[in-house]
């Protein structure tokens, strides 16, 4: 089963390292990972995607509570979370296949970053659900490069307390 992990660390050299070598040290793959700053000044969000059971999710809350550095560690419920993906995608599109594109993308939210000769540049923001669609309606149009962040996300408001693996403080 899959589980959106995230966890508050001081913003010191190594916070992450730590982190992406238990996970591997103890064989679970990660999906998807994004790091970024948070409201408060020195502490980064680490947002994690794994593939784990649920006594297995127990384990690594277990283990990711000892690491240095680590503040709190909560599990994000699909249901009671906004997760979000940015997508950027560089089609291949001739003058007079621009318009279609552009289109499909303005139906997604997307918007058009650059363009050169016979391309077209999209940045897209969603659930990975909807970048998914988005990236098979353009593949037959030609995908010359294609990146994606890892997922962000956060309890909503009107969602029951998050799933607070542990705290320190």
């Amino acid at each position: 089963m899959k589980h959106t992990i995230s966890v508050l660390v001081e913003d010191k050299p190594g916070a992450l390292a730590r982190i992406a070598t238990m996970f591997a040290r103890r064989g679970f793959n990660i999906d998807s990972l994004a790091v970024g700053p948070t409201e408060r000044s020195g502490v980064s969000c680490i947002t994690l995607r794994v593939d784990a059971e649920h006594h297995s999710l127990e384990q690594i809350e277990k283990q990711i509570h000892k690491l240095v550095n680590v503040l709190r560690v909560t599990e994000l419920s699909p249901d009671e979370a906004v997760e979000r993906e940015l997508l950027l995608l560089k089609v291949g599109a001739s003058p007079e296949r621009r318009a279609e594109l552009i289109a499909t993308s303005a139906a997604f939210k997307g918007r058009v970053v650059d363009l050169g000769a016979d391309t077209v540049t999209f940045e897209l923001t969603g659930t990975p659900e909807e970048l998914d669609a988005f990236q098979e309606l353009a593949r037959p149009h030609g995908i010359q490069e294609l990146v994606r962040t890892g997922r962000v996300g956060m309890a909503r408001a009107s969602a029951k307390k998050p799933r607070r693996l542990s705290a320190i403080n």
